[in-house]
């Protein structure tokens, strides 16, 4: 017998005394992440093995020695702060909320996202769609909404990252100890760890659940590391993007059908579920075959049932970045799946197809969710627009500003950003009112700040930055074996004095990382100046894959070694939260340069206007809305050019000329005191404008008054009477279907000369011959406005028409267009369903144009 083939596990946990247990409870919810008081109170206990632990309290906990424990047992100052965290969280937890005032107790929302960034001590994200669904968590458990988070749990999450000496990027992938991360295994009434089963090819996946506590919010994360999995499938929540498309069809069926699956384990049974990106769509199919096999319902009905509770988010402004499967893969992963609804390849595949008639066209994971949700949002005002452009063929019959995708604008979690002196600042100004609601009057009050005092607080950031960037430095050396000289030239490096621009983010190719290098020779003059120099700090992986970001990477870095740009550029390792909290507290320029319009929102630039810096980026994304004229800075006008090289020649030299012209005369021009009260003008107006509206606290009550209430009341609307609605909505619109095509136009007469004045009303009357649909279910509309020069309606608006009251004149429908402005204009007719509950109802193929 082998002694060694049973393996005995056990977990060993801090053993802390009963008066230090308040630091067990704190660190297992992550509310303390966004809690200065509770931030230092973790730090106090050992500022060495705080930072060496990455900021994980559980961690460095479990290395404190118990004669630590017994001399924090007789520290009175340290005693009084941990009882007054204590109290601070019961406050927090107990406070009247947002959506108690404002909101539906019956609500149940569910978010899905394929990543969440909390905290760099819980590496499960790799960047801004992550950050986003941490922040948006963060906002909801200060707001109070019923929403719990659901994700899967990465045993090694995204890559950590080092540089060579040539400056080529590394990948390491350290593994995640779940025991010494603030997770809870989910267990039933006998300590038995809850698991659920998912069916793939051939075989049974089993999965255990564990929680995060964020707040008021709890957060479920998936993992499939269990020892009864073959390997190949205990690999799929190995790594977060990670893998071929075949590993990313499993982690999605994962989080979709086993997220649902996994709550209604728990005992949630969601009523309004938001896709944070497509990777989630499949929870759309779940929630159906749930009530088709409970209710005894067709596809259709249970589709219609679902569907208003459904909320779907796009963060992608390239199709290409959304993620297609090839029909053959969703064959071997859903076949049968969806014939256990009932529905043939060819219906299934239609759900995830913007025009199924065309031929080679992928199953799209952001199509189905579209089709499958009552509300579709992109994640600002142009984005919506070039989302519309995207994925027209959706909706088929609609003209492009009707179409039922509209806009929520990202913002972040002011309170984890925001530097504690800057924080402390704004209290002393404004009160405190502006950490729980986003009110321009509150933050107008920016202007009763001393310059002076705006303008230290902000520098003390930029030192903080300085001193982690020859700390960072010297740590990389280091660890390449750099000689003694070169590791002590790190400590000279950067100047907490002189004008800093960061620039961090995704090496993705159209974020144009090195832009600002284009003309190295003009780059030199400006840093380099003798009186005003500049200084540049980059930060930023690439995707293993993506070579071309790697190589703008290293392009960087070989420039950052040269002698004449050694101490004015520096590229920072192993980009990540803590890193990114250091930057935004610290730049005093962030700059963006996408490629317009390919960057969806961006939220990094706000987390830098609430630290008091300020922003030149390209119009594209949020700083289309955020962008003032006196509060940071535009990089061209948001002009497209067809040769990609021209473009970058003219943007670039956009950039030397802000730089030279403006911004560094701008921050050099000072006072007698040492202010640059030009330069703290923009600071103020940069944060009275973009502080109270790019946060995720309007962003979390956006979605709550457009979409999760909305979808909550269509819910409730149609499954009420058991389903009755949903029922009567599916079978109504498939006896549409069967006689729509009887229905005609007969004629159109609008009583108008060739020229009306402004302000005349325009008679119009029309006669259509039903066919077999009932007059009471049809809805005749002009969609009416002005042309553009090829004679299409731009941002035309839809009139109804009223049945004429003759009761001789059947089928004749009358109504006024009002001509509001000049120019030439036109109208189109169109007849669609109008449903007795639901009113006007858009369906594909029930629409007639005239």
């Amino acid at each position: 017998m082998n002694l060694f083939s049973t393996l005995h596990r056990f977990t060993v946990v801090p053993s802390l005394p009963r008066e230090l247990s308040g630091l067990q409870r704190i660190a297992y919810n992550l509310w303390w992440t966004w809690e200065p008081e509770a931030i230092g109170l973790f730090k106090r206990l050992d500022p060495e093995l705080w930072r060496a632990t990455r900021h994980n309290p559980l961690e460095m906990l479990g290395c404190l020695q118990q004669a630590t424990y017994d001399s924090l047992m007789l520290d009175e100052g340290f005693m009084s702060h941990l009882a007054q965290v204590e109290e601070r969280l019961d406050e927090y937890l107990a406070s009247r909320t947002w959506y108690e005032r404002h909101g539906n107790p019956r609500t149940r929302i569910a978010y899905f996202s394929m990543e969440f960034g909390l905290h760099e001590s819980l590496p499960i994200y790799s960047g801004g769609l992550g950050i986003l669904a941490g922040d948006h968590l963060k906002s909801a458990s200060d707001l109070g909404l019923p929403l719990v988070g659901v994700g899967l749990l990465y045993r090694q999450g995204y890559f950590r990252q080092h540089l060579n000496f040539e400056g080529w990027q590394q990948e390491v992938y350290p593994e995640n100890d779940f025991y010494n991360l603030p997770l809870h295994l989910e267990r039933d009434a006998a300590g038995t760890p809850l698991t659920l089963e998912l069916e793939y090819p051939g075989r049974s996946v089993r999965v255990q659940i564990w929680r995060v506590q964020v707040g008021r919010v709890r957060l479920y994360l998936l993992d499939s590391n269990l020892e009864e999995n073959t390997p190949a499938d205990r690999e799929i929540t190995t790594r977060l993007y990670g893998g071929d498309q075949e590993m990313r069809i499993r982690q999605e069926i994962l989080l979709g059908i086993g997220g649902i699956r996994a709550l209604r384990l728990l005992g949630i049974e969601p009523n309004v579920c938001h896709m944070n990106e497509g990777h989630a769509a499949f929870l759309a199919l779940e929630r159906i075959r749930i009530l088709m096999e409970e209710r005894a319902l067709s596809f259709g009905e249970a589709m219609e049932a679902v569907r208003g509770g459904n909320v779907f988010t796009t963060h992608t402004p390239v199709e290409a970045g959304i993620d297609h499967f090839p029909p053959e893969l969703i064959e071997r992963y859903l076949g049968c799946y969806y014939r256990h609804l009932g529905l043939t390849r060819e219906q299934f595949l239609t759900l995830g197809m913007q025009n199924h008639g065309r031929s080679n066209e992928n199953f799209c994971m952001a199509v189905l969710a579209m089709k499958l949700s009552l509300h579709s949002n992109g994640v600002s005002e142009l984005h919506g627009i070039v989302s519309r452009r995207m994925w027209a063929d959706v909706w088929p019959d609609l003209p492009e500003e009707q179409l039922p995708l509209t806009y929520v604008t990202n913002g972040v979690h002011q309170k984890s950003w925001l530097s504690e002196e800057m924080s402390n600042l704004l209290i002393r100004y404004l009160g405190t009112r502006w950490l729980e609601q986003s009110d321009d009057a509150l933050w107008r009050k920016v202007s009763r700040i001393p310059d002076a005092e705006l303008w230290r607080t902000h520098r003390r950031g930029t030192e903080r930055l300085v001193d982690y960037a020859r700390f960072s430095l010297r740590a990389q050396l280091q660890k390449l074996d750099a000689g003694p000289k070169e590791i002590d030239r790190a400590g000279d490096v950067l100047d907490p004095e002189i004008l800093t621009i960061g620039f961090a983010r995704r090496f993705a190719t159209y974020k144009r990382g090195t832009l600002l290098l284009q003309d190295k020779e003009r780059l030199e003059r400006i840093l380099n100046h003798p009186e005003r120099p500049v200084q540049i700090v980059f930060a930023g992986k690439a995707h293993p894959a993506d070579h071309q970001g790697k190589e703008l990477i290293r392009q960087i870095v070989q420039l950052a070694q040269q002698e004449k740009f050694r101490r004015r550029i520096v590229f920072l390792e192993d980009y990540d939260i803590s890193v990114a909290r250091r930057l935004v507290q610290g730049v005093d320029v962030w700059l963006n340069t996408p490629l317009r319009p390919q960057e969806a929102s961006g939220t990094s630039g706000m987390k830098v206007a609430f630290n008091g810096g300020l922003n030149m980026s390209i119009l594209d994304g949020w700083w289309c809305e955020g962008y003032r004229g006196n509060n940071g800075w535009a990089i061209g006008r948001g002009e497209v050019y067809d040769d990609l090289t021209y473009q970058n020649e003219v943007e670039s030299r956009a950039i030397y000329d802000l730089l030279e012209k403006e911004i560094v005369p701008l921050f050099y021009n000072r006072g007698s005191d040492g202010v640059p009260r030009g330069w703290t003008a923009f600071m103020k107006a940069s944060m009275q404008t973009l502080c109270p509206v790019f946060s995720t606290d309007r962003m979390v009550q956006e979605y709550a008054r457009r979409c999760y209430l909305p979808s909550f009341e269509n819910w409730e609307r149609l499954n009420r009477d058991d389903l009755r609605l949903a029922v009567e909505l599916a079978r109504w619109k498939e006896r549409l279907h069967g006689v729509w095509g009887g229905l005609a136009i007969v004629a159109v007469q609008a009583q108008c000369e060739r020229e009306v004045t402004v302000g005349q009303k325009v008679p119009i009357s029309v006669q259509i011959t039903p066919g077999e649909v009932p007059l009471s279910e049809i809805a005749v509309e002009v969609y009416f406005g002005v042309l553009d020069s090829r004679g299409a309606i731009m941002g035309g608006e839809v009139v109804p028409l009223d049945p004429a009251p003759d009761p001789d004149k059947v089928g004749h429908f009358d109504g006024e267009l009002e001509c509001r402005f000049c120019g030439r204009h036109g109208f189109l007719l169109r007849v669609m369903p109008r449903h007795p509950e639901l009113g006007t109802v858009y369906d594909p193929g029930l629409i007639l144009w005239g």
